[in-house]
């Protein structure tokens, strides 16, 4: 063969050789993972069978048992076998458990099943190393006992076992291994959760309750934790009200290095009687370490409705929390609140808030500050709590001027009972000062400009005080209708009472009367004086135990609804005729005085007066009578007495009325008063005082007659 064509050849031949070297060593590789995967499964397999070997379910479920009763004094039952599972994992399943409360066999908790997959390596030395943990059918009763202790606290490695004389376990004290946790995911399906509260009644339940993690890690000696996929659901209901939560966070790590979480979601809904509310938070751009954590964005929604009132609201903050401090700042509260009523003459309000807000939860204190305006109202308020439980709260409320008139629905129309009188609604008012029970508050409010019930009033200031059941507004000072206000206010949960004492001065009587009660009685400027109390269950009972006083002195003033110089020149022509007169109040009509005092006083909701003194240039008016502020009626009495004829104010033609005392009295509803002159009274007065006027004539003649005599007699 050629020498060049040697080496094609030799090339082609060691290319088949190591084609053939390459096969052969594939194949050898082959049979050794074919090999491999034989022993691994046979290992597993003797693994499996040594674990089967190596548990002992029954031998496990009495040391539970005991473990439990000698250190937590509750008793555990575990129904059926505890099996060992090896699909999807190595585990321990079991049936239905429960766990009675502290020193009794009242069941405190159980559940339908449970599956707790461990690690495999740890079982070989007869140690359990949790990874999973899966729980079906959790029911458990948590109660805040008289005491205010709770039915956990033991559970909770509280101090709670030193109360019975035992010592505590071993390895729960202070050099107990820090704890170290190390799980692929917990979930918990169809629990159910009840909590009550013995010393106050209530209760709350939750239902349908589903909570669901990722891998959860802790490192108690490194002080470290780490959650991924967060996830909790639950239906409860609290009292007569139904409610759902959803909270979702992705992943939350904490370390002292640095902490933080992608986001943290909540959503609550709360459905009761008319009416139904959507609440939604939202944490984003958590980040810090485990002593301080910030919080980039707080962001907070409220939509609800209670009848036909509606409520939007939304808040942002950042948000700032020390863990080790235990305090809680949100530094820059921003966000608005809409309220919408078909009724409200603007049919929807707006308000933009701005404030701050710091707590210390070692100390139970809070400060909150916030401000609004809308329209022509500026509102700054500021909060304290000095104590979360009991209460005790501290405000203040400035708010520079406000027209509530303008924003509340108008007043609906009033009841008519089988008599066809206007009075209150059907219940009268309904009144409750329980709300006072148990409260510590203590503030003050000012208002520079305040419109509320058409009352128009003026520097407002308020300093109230909540304690024992009772509410104080004291001192309590305003303007009012061209005069000044000051005083107390005072309200007991402890029978339902309220007191009042104020102080009039220089006040304008008819716009206040005409506003606050709308009733034209009475006109002037002067002085009112009330110190009165009552007690009741709604305003009418209020009105029928009115007790107490009141004095009103006024000055240039008229009573409204007659004018008793027309009717006393009237009365001119119907002397002698005989029989009464009455007439109805009439718009317009009034009677002129100069000066007007009376004082009144009041028991089981009758005012009685007795030394009512009118004055003016031509008739004094006196009288007597009862108001009936229960039953809104009158029945007065008034004596008019013309003492000189005048050209002003109406005097004019009553010179034959001189030195008569005419009787006016006023009955009736205080919406519809009438004045009956009582013209018998008066014809006979007068026939009287003819007789008298004629006694004087004729014993003045008999004695001018004897001086006479005796003169003659004398010789003078």
């Amino acid at each position: 063969m050629p020498v060049f064509m040697q080496t094609p050849v030799c090339l082609i031949l060691s290319a088949i050789q190591r084609v053939s070297q390459e096969r052969e060593n594939s194949m050898k590789a082959l049979r050794i993972l074919a090999v491999v995967l034989s022993l691994a499964v046979a290992l597993i397999a003797a693994g499996v069978g040594v674990l089967y070997a190596l548990f002992d379910g029954e031998s496990l479920k009495g040391e539970l048992s005991r473990a439990v009763l000698e250190q937590k004094q509750r008793k555990l039952d575990i129904a059926g076998k505890l099996e060992l599972s090896v699909w999807p994992g190595i585990g321990i399943r079991l049936g239905r458990l429960t766990l009675s409360e502290r020193g009794s066999r009242d069941e405190f908790l159980a559940l339908e099943s449970a599956r707790v997959e461990v690690a495999v390596m740890p079982l070989l030395s007869k140690q359990v190393k949790v990874q999973r943990i899966e729980v079906e059918g959790l029911k458990a009763t948590l109660v805040k006992q008289k005491d205010g202790t709770l039915n956990v606290a033991d559970l909770l490695g509280s101090d709670a076992g030193k109360h019975d004389g035992k010592e505590p376990a071993k390895g729960s004290g202070a050099g107990a291994a820090p704890l170290q946790l190390d799980i692929a995911g917990i979930r918990v399906a169809n629990a159910q959760l009840t909590w009550r509260d013995e010393k106050s009644g209530s209760s709350t339940a939750l239902s349908n309750l589903d909570f669901a993690t990722g891998r959860i890690q802790a490192d108690g000696g490194n002080k470290t934790l780490t959650i991924d996929a967060l996830s909790f659901a639950a239906k409860g209901k609290s009292g007569a009200d139904a409610f759902e939560l959803k909270v979702e966070a992705p992943r939350l790590a904490l370390s002292p290095e640095k902490s933080g979480g992608e986001s943290l979601s909540l959503a609550a809904t709360l459905t009761g009687s008319g009416r139904n509310a959507t609440l939604k938070l939202l944490l984003s751009g958590v980040e810090g370490n485990a002593r301080v954590l910030k919080v980039g964005k707080l962001a907070l929604d409220l939509d609800a409705r209670s009848g036909e009132t509606a409520i939007k609201a939304r808040l942002d903050s950042a948000v700032t929390a020390n863990a080790e401090a235990q305090t809680v700042a949100l530094e820059k509260i921003a966000g608005s609140i809409d309220l919408a009523h078909p009724q409200m003459p603007m049919k929807q309000l707006k308000l933009p808030l701005a404030g701050n807000l710091r707590a210390d939860l070692a100390q139970q204190t809070l400060a909150l500050e916030l401000s609004t305006g809308f329209d022509e109202s500026k509102i700054a308020a500021r909060l304290n709590i000095a104590k979360f439980a009991p209460l005790a709260l501290g405000f203040d409320l400035d708010i520079d001027r406000l027209n509530v008139d303008k924003y509340l629905p108008p007043a609906p129309a009033k009841a008519t009972d089988k008599a066809g009188k206007a009075g209150e609604s059907a219940d009268g008012g309904k009144l409750d000062f329980a709300a006072l029970k148990g409260l510590d508050v203590h503030g003050a409010i000012r208002i520079g400009s305040l419109q509320v019930s058409k009352l128009k009033l003026a520097k407002l200031n308020a300093k109230i005080n909540i304690a024992g059941g009772r509410l104080e507004v004291a001192p309590l000072t305003l303007n009012l209708y061209e005069g000044s206000a000051s005083g107390s206010l005072s309200l007991d949960a402890a029978g339902n009472a309220v007191t009042l004492r104020q102080n009039l001065a220089g006040i304008s009587i008819n716009p206040l009367l005409q506003d606050l009660a709308g009733k034209d009685l009475v006109a002037g400027h002067g002085s009112v004086v009330l110190d009165v109390g009552s007690r009741g269950d709604s305003v009418a009972a209020m009105k029928q135990a009115l007790g107490g006083t009141a004095s009103v002195s006024l000055k240039d003033g008229a009573i409204k609804g007659i004018n008793l110089a027309q009717s006393l020149r009237e009365l001119k022509a119907k002397l002698g005729a005989g029989g009464d007169a009455t007439q109805q109040a009439r718009t317009g009509d009034k009677t002129d005085f100069s000066e007007l005092t009376a004082s009144l006083k009041i028991a089981n909701g009758v005012a009685h007066n007795d030394d009512l003194a009118m004055k003016s240039p031509f008739l004094r008016l006196s009288g007597a009578g009862d108001i009936d502020i229960g039953a809104g009626r009158m029945n007065y009495l008034a004596k008019a007495s013309v003492v000189a004829s005048s050209t002003g104010q109406g005097g004019q033609g009553l010179d034959q009325l001189k030195g008569l005392t005419v009787p006016v009295r006023v009955t009736g509803p205080f919406e519809n008063l009438a004045y009956k002159i009582e013209f018998g009274s008066l014809v006979s007065d007068a026939a009287k005082a003819r007789v008298e006027e004629k006694k004087q004539e004729i014993k003045g003649k008999i004695e001018d007659k004897a001086r006479d005599k005796l003169k003659g007699l004398f010789g003078k």
